[in-house]
């Protein structure tokens, strides 16, 4: 290992993918695609590097969670509901953190010691829009007050109070908006949590906020540049599929040449998306347990650690 400081261990991506031990990869390459992304291209060989290790570690992090949840409730003679373990997983928008949750979701579902394992994405808890445009705020969709942050806390307070049935909205990128669907998390063993604001904190001190109930969290980090290539090009991609729906909120934008698309592209990342990064979702950076550190071609080039 490399480049360690008294805060981190980091892995090249061959130091961790000799973490994997025996650990075994029940994906196929088809079930493997329909877990990517719509830019983002996942093989079989990065699962089993990165993702495989991550599971194995997951595991031991979970089963110690467990024991430690047993010996408690034993020694206060109480026989308590077990609690499930609570996964965040941040980063910027386009950097593929959806697919990180998704890919992680279903190795973690292949461990017999914990089958079910849910995946919800706190878009869901963002403000419909038409409260966002009476409060002059749908330009800064993703930022810390665009979301109901006291219904998120309310939900993660459920699920780790043992509710046997938590409704969690469903949000459409199609639309862009709320749905009126819901999402039911019935009491799962592990519970992934992916969003832009997972890891954010706030200035008081009394308030729980969202990062309070996690067990481990996961930044998926890239450099700038490459999160602005990444988001134009699934632009250019939704542009030619899913803007072309008449319900799609930018369906304004489909019928663009690819050079103006692009120009639109851009300005929405750099009025709004940027904008965030640098003053919401980098500075949660250091927060993360584990940092998963992507090169320009998507693929995770080391892993970062934080010591205990």
């Amino acid at each position: 290992m490399g480049n360690n400081s008294n805060k981190h261990l980091i892995f090249s991506k061959v130091e961790w993918a000799a973490l994997r031990n025996a650990t075994p990869l029940s994906l196929s390459e088809d079930e493997l695609q329909e877990l990517a992304g719509r830019v983002e291209q996942i093989t079989l060989e990065g699962v089993r590097d990165i993702y495989l290790p991550l599971s194995r570690f997951l595991n031991l992090r979970v089963e110690a969670t467990s024991q430690i949840q047993a010996a408690t409730a034993n020694f206060f003679n109480r026989d308590t509901k077990k609690r499930p373990f609570l996964i965040g997983v941040a980063g910027s928008v386009s950097a593929g953190k959806s697919t990180t949750a998704r890919i992680l979701q279903a190795v973690l579902s292949e461990w017999p010691q914990h089958p079910k394992v849910d995946l919800v994405t706190t878009d869901g808890f963002l403000q419909p829009n038409r409260e966002l445009e009476g409060k002059g705020l749908l330009g800064r969709k993703g930022f810390p007050e665009s979301y109901r942050r006291g219904a998120l806390v309310d939900f993660l307070q459920k699920i780790v109070n043992g509710v046997p049935e938590v409704e969690a909205p469903v949000y459409s990128h199609v639309t862009y908006d709320i749905t009126d669907e819901v999402q039911l998390v019935q009491q799962p063993d592990i519970l992934i949590v992916e969003g832009l604001n997972v890891l954010q904190t706030g200035s008081s001190s009394n308030t729980p906020f969202v990062s309070d109930y996690f067990d481990f969290t996961i930044y998926v980090d890239a450099d700038t540049n490459d999160l602005e290539k990444w988001y134009v090009e699934r632009f250019q991609q939704l542009r030619a599929t899913a803007f072309r729906e008449n319900s799609a909120y930018f369906v304004q934008f489909s019928h663009l040449p690819p050079d103006a698309a692009e120009a639109v592209a851009r300005t929405i990342w750099r009025s709004i998306n940027l904008p965030n990064l640098q003053e919401n979702i980098i500075p949660t950076r250091a927060r993360a347990d584990l940092v998963l550190r992507k090169g320009p071609d998507h693929d995770v080039t080391s892993v970062e650690l934080r010591r205990n």
